[in-house]
Parts: C-alpha cells; sequence; structure tokens
C-alpha cells in the first residue's frame, strides 16, 4: 500500500464516519495525506484529518478520530490505529499491505514516482543563458545543473515545460567582444573595456581562418566580421560544452530577433495601450513604481536607443504570447535588483505577476581545491568554467553536487571530497547503491534466484524492522517529487536519495540477506526480498535520472 493509496483510506473512512453521524460531508476535503512520524515507535503512517476537521463539524477531535479508528481497523491492510494526543491518529500496515509497495515499484518501472499533480499547467523555464562572449562560468554551470533536474522534476509531475536559453546577441557586450577579437587577431592587447583569455585568441584564430582577409578590411569592416563569426563560434562552444554536460533546451532564442522581428516595438505598444508609459526629456519610460518598483523604468533613451529593460519586456511579451501562462526566470546572484523591476513589467502588461512570472535567484559556487578557492581558468582567464569543474571532478559528481544543495544557498565543491571513492562523497554513497543493487540482481540470476512471477510474490514475508524501513523510505519518492518540483527544490531529491533510501538500504543489506549462501536452498523469503533489492534499484535510478546523473551497474 502506498502512502496514496492509505490516504485514500483514510478518506473514504471519514466519509463513512460522517454518514454515520450525519455530519456535514462538506466539511471534507477532495484530497487529504499521510505523514511519516518521526519517532518509528509510533507507527508507520500518521494523519491529523479528525484535527482538522473537528472545528468544522463541532465534534471534539479525539472523539471524531475514535470514530475514523473504528472504521479504519476494518480495512484490509490495516494491523492497528492508535489514537494520540489531542486527536492523531498514528497507523500501522500489516506486513502484506507494506510489502506489496515492492511489487508496486517494480511494475511501475521509470513510471515509478511520476504524477500529475502539476498537470495542465504550461511553464517556460529560461535558465543559464550566458552571453556568448565567454566560456561558461561556475555561476552559469549551477544553474544548468538545477534548470535542468528542475525542467525534469516539473515534467515528471505533468507539467507543460519548454526549455528555453536567451541568446543575449546584441548590445554593448558584443561589441566590445568583437573589439576584443579584433585587436587579439592583430596581436595587440585587449581593449580596457573588453575580454581576455587565451580563448579570446583561440577564437580570433578562427574566424581568420574562416575569413582570411578579415585584416584587410577596414577596422569597422573586420569587427563587423568578427562580432558575426565569433558570436556564433562562441555560441556553438557553449552550446557543445552544455550538451556535454547533459543540458539541451527546447529553445535557443537570440536577442537580435527582437530587434529585427519589431518586437520592441509590439511591447511598447502593449504597455501604452494598458496606459503605462510617458515621456520624459525625449525618453519613453515605463511607470513601474506604480507596481512597487523602486523607481520608472527607461525603455527608449532620447537618442532612440533601445534599453536593456526594454528587451526584458519584449521577450517576456514574446514567452506569454507562445502560450506560456508562467514565465519561470533563473538568475545569478548579481541580479536580486531584477525581481521587482520584472514582476512591475508583468503587472504593467495586466499579468498577475504573483501568478504568471516567478524569478529564482542562484548563489555564489566555488570551486575549492587543498583547502583554497580555485579562482582561475587556464582557459578563460578570470573564472572557473564548466569545463574546469569537469575536469576536476567529473560530469555526475558536478551535476549531483551542485543540485544538491538549496539554490539560495553559496555553495563550496571540495575537488577532494567529490573525487573520493568513499561514503562521505554523497554522489558515491547513492551510486554504490545503485551498483550494489544491480550486483545483487546479476549475482542472484547466477544462483538460479529470480523474483518469479509477481503473483507468487509474497509480500508479508517482508517483516524484518529494516525492510520495513526501506519500504517506507521508498514509499516516499512520489511525494518528495511532486514537492521538489512544487517547491523548485531539486535539492530534495538528492538528500532523500543520501538520507532516505541509501541509508535504509544499506541497513537492510546488512541486516537481511538477499542472496542464499553455500548450499542453502532458495526460498521464497529471498524471492522477496529480490523484489525490494530491486524496487530499491529502480528508485533509486529514477531519482538519479531526475538530477541528470547516471546509476551505474557497476563501480
Amino acid at each position: 500500500m502506498t502512502p496514496a493509496e492509505l490516504a485514500d483510506v483514510v478518506l473514504s473512512a471519514a466519509h463513512a464516519v460522517f454518514s454515520e453521524r450525519g455530519l456535514d460531508r462538506s466539511a471534507l476535503p477532495e484530497t487529504t495525506a499521510v505523514e511519516r512520524p518521526r519517532n518509528p515507535d509510533h507507527g508507520d503512517y500518521a494523519s491529523t484529518l479528525a484535527l482538522q476537521l473537528s472545528k468544522k463539524v463541532g465534534v471534539p477531535p479525539r472523539e471524531l478520530a475514535a470514530g475514523l479508528a473504528e472504521q479504519l481497523g476494518r480495512a484490509p491492510g490495516i494491523k492497528s490505529v492508535e489514537i494520540a494526543g489531542p486527536g492523531f491518529l498514528n497507523i500501522r500496515l500489516d506486513a502484506a499491505a507494506a510489502g506489496q509497495l515492492a511489487r508496486v515499484i517494480v511494475e511501475a518501472g521509470d513510471g515509478y514516482g511520476r504524477s500529475d499533480r502539476l498537470a495542465g499547467e504550461k511553464i517556460n523555464l529560461e535558465f543559464v543563458s550566458a552571453n556568448p562572449t565567454g566560456p561558461v562560468h561556475i555561476g552559469g554551470v549551477r544553474w544548468a545543473a538545477v534548470g535542468d533536474a528542475l525542467s525534469r522534476l516539473l515534467r515528471a509531475t505533468g507539467a507543460d515545460v519548454g526549455t528555453e536559453y536567451y541568446f543575449n546577441d546584441a548590445g554593448s557586450q558584443i561589441d566590445r567582444f568583437a573589439r576584443s577579437l579584433l585587436a587579439a587577431a592583430k596581436g595587440e592587447p585587449a581593449p580596457e573595456d573588453g575580454y581576455g583569455g587565451a580563448y579570446i585568441a583561440e577564437i580570433a584564430e578562427a574566424v581568420r581562418g574562416i575569413r582570411p582577409d578579415v585584416l584587410e578590411l577596414t577596422d569597422d569592416a573586420a569587427q563587423e566580421v568578427f562580432r558575426v563569426e565569433g558570436v556564433a563560434l562562441m555560441f556553438a562552444e557553449i552550446k557543445s560544452s552544455l550538451q556535454a554536460f547533459g543540458v539541451e533546451f527546447d529553445t535557443y532564442f537570440n536577442e537580435k530577433d527582437l530587434h529585427d522581428r519589431g518586437e520592441l516595438d509590439l511591447a511598447l505598444n502593449r504597455l501604452r495601450e494598458q496606459g503605462h508609459l510617458y515621456e520624459s526629456e525625449g525618453a519613453t519610460w515605463l511607470r513601474t513604481t506604480d507596481f512597487g518598483d523602486d523607481k520608472d523604468r527607461v525603455l527608449r533613451k532620447s537618442n532612440g536607443e533601445w534599453t536593456y529593460f526594454a528587451a526584458d519586456c519584449a521577450y517576456y511579451l514574446d514567452k506569454r504570447e507562445r502560450g506560456f501562462e508562467r514565465v519561470v526566470i533563473m538568475l545569478g546572484a548579481d541580479h536580486h535588483g531584477y525581481i521587482g523591476r520584472m514582476k512591475a513589467m508583468a503587472a504593467c502588461f495586466g499579468d498577475d505577476p504573483e501568478r504568471n512570472l516567478e524569478i529564482l535567484i542562484g548563489q555564489l559556487v566555488n570551486l575549492v581545491r587543498d583547502g583554497a578557492p580555485v579562482r582561475m581558468s587556464k582557459r578563460a582567464g578570470t573564472v572557473v568554467t564548466l569545463e574546469d569543474l569537469v575536469d576536476a571532478i567529473g560530469v555526475d559528481a558536478s551535476r549531483y553536487a551542485l543540485a544538491r544543495y538549496s539554490s539560495d544557498s553559496p555553495i563550496d565543491i571540495d575537488v577532494e571530497l567529490w573525487t573520493r571513492a568513499t561514503r562521505d562523497n554523497p554522489v558515491y554513497y547513492v551510486q554504490y547503491v545503485a551498483a550494489r543493487t544491480a550486483g545483487v540482481a546479476r549475482n542472484a540470476a547466477e544462483v538460479g534466484l529470480t523474483r518469479g512471477a509477481a503473483d507468487d510474490f509474497q509480500p508479508e514475508l517482508l517483516s524484518h524492522d529494516k525492510e520495513n524501513e526501506l519500504l517506507k523510505a521508498l514509499a516516499e519518492f512520489p511525494a518528495v517529487v511532486a514537492t521538489a518540483a512544487e517547491l523548485r527544490e531539486p535539492h530534495r531529491v538528492a538528500r532523500y536519495l543520501e538520507e532516505s533510501v541509501a541509508a535504509s538500504y544499506h541497513r537492510f543489506y546488512d541486516n537481511c540477506r538477499v542472496l542464499p549462501q553455500g548450499d542453502e536452498e532458495v526460498t521464497d523469503l529471498h524471492r522477496a526480498r529480490l523484489w525490494l533489492n530491486d524496487a530499491t534499484r529502480t528508485v533509486i535510478a529514477n531519482g538519479l535520472r531526475l538530477l541528470g546523473v547516471s546509476a551505474p551497474e557497476r563501480m
């Protein structure tokens, strides 16, 4: 019996009690939930439904709890129900009902943990969006790992998700990039406001390979060649490095298209129709202070040039016009100031900024070696890049380490820790369970132990305390996935895999032999434990997949 199934049984019992006592059934919720008690001695699951309903129907909570307990005691699969405190229900399942979960998980396979909790939501998820003026730095890598994991979680809970990379190929930073490439091609120092690092010389040389005549052109013409070709080469490198990291986007959106297609004018007109534009000192302003911003924002300067914020407005409108009901934007630690203006901008378009726009801010990441921060990339010159991180600890460890912590907390990634083949390395600890469960299955086949037909499975044999503990840990997975998706917190999956599944499996493995030893005959208990072993493998693999991390069969 899964927690969701037990919650349905509790709700059915409540309906029965309300009918018997003539209570107002409209007070009953459409759904309820059960939780694992902090103290296992209190039972397998707990319900607070009696406490929630007592005031609504004018019945003392313990009296209502007593009626629920009596009804639940008649339900198949429930061993006992106890009333605690002011009206808590502590529920124990019988071994057969608890053990049945192993078969449910194995038969569900990749589908275990998926739900329709967010079905009907159409979400645009934008993350990374690094300027194409250099390799992806470690801050952007954090959003690559977290954003990709979040997209997987949202899809696993039924949302219609479109992932997007906003390609900033317009503006002054691109001009500085082009000037830097031209200077490198000429063998000159980088401009004072330009970009340094070996990658600039590499790209300049690649552009010269494409256009051997580029230095024969005027500086303005040569700079345009370096702008067009250099940006294309840099973005191809960014895209390739992200793909190697396991991150691909549904849409790569060019900022330049907003200008070329007239979408900035469209956004301006839409905001004017809403009555939130005004002219002052020759510039066009958006009155964002009407919606809580600290100052109004210029959209078009007095010289006719568009501001970056005008492009932000046009891009947001473009997403909404494409049918996305919720726009989620993941920004770096230095973008806190964007929240107020972006929320106000959504309100100026007539949207609900709390419903239609969501902005997530990620904190800083440091790569640490020998106790000291790694501060410089050999190639990029000033930053630690995606390639530096992967070279140091690998793709799996990088993705797991970046997704393991709440994104609003700064983190240090210790190279020694994350490359260690020991249990204190979190990704190794979890992947070791993936490999061990696969190894148990291989060894079982070698000695002729198979799970057998599902109808022959005897779940009541899984009665050991450590078996029950592991079953309860596996049962939590769907709720963990749903909560992580709703709260935008992939780290919940990583911590669950470590602290609940991996920890419980190790205790199960140490106390409950799955394989027969020596000349021992294969028994139904061995088969039942193999079901539980394989269910654990399923949950570990499904959880790691949500984080974009592999579940190895051997280590």
